[in-house]
């Protein structure tokens, strides 16, 4: 028995072309590209300025074209990366890793701010073991002091 993929019942609903979908909301495709887990989370990115366009802040409704830069930033770390595909379903990681290109430089910055969390993790000071009651006392009585 042979399938038909002719017809618009049989394509891959998976498919992350360009050519499936002209028009895709920004929120929506941070979303199937994973920068996201959920588009609420996305579409407040947006809002609060952690995501823009071109160099541009813009509303979670606007449409995303191939071919446009995207800035991102997520917590410390800022991801500057080229619009490669679009898609408006959250597929598989692996797909969703080609609807994008990161920049080179984005990619040299996180790398550094990585390695620097490292070293600042290896720098600090953990305790051996936690204070037992004699040492909390001691805690409380050397804070109060200072106030």
């Amino acid at each position: 028995m042979s399938v038909d993929r002719s017809s618009p019942q049989n394509l891959d609903k998976g498919a992350m072309t360009s050519t499936n979908t002209d028009k895709v909301r920004l929120d929506k495709w941070l979303w199937a590209a994973r920068f996201f887990k959920t588009r609420s989370l996305a579409a407040e990115a947006v809002n609060g300025g952690k995501v823009h366009v071109n160099n541009s802040r813009v509303k979670p409704a606007r449409a995303v074209h191939v071919g446009e830069i995207l800035t991102i930033s997520r917590g410390s770390y800022e991801y500057e990366v080229v619009v490669r595909g679009l898609s408006s379903q959250r597929g598989p990681a692996s797909q969703a890793v080609l609807l994008y290109e990161e920049t080179v430089e984005s990619l040299r910055k996180r790398e550094i701010l990585a390695a620097q969390a490292r070293l600042q993790a290896l720098a600090t000071l953990h305790p051996s073991r936690r204070p037992n009651k004699r040492d909390r006392r001691r805690i409380i009585r050397f804070t109060q002091q200072e106030d």
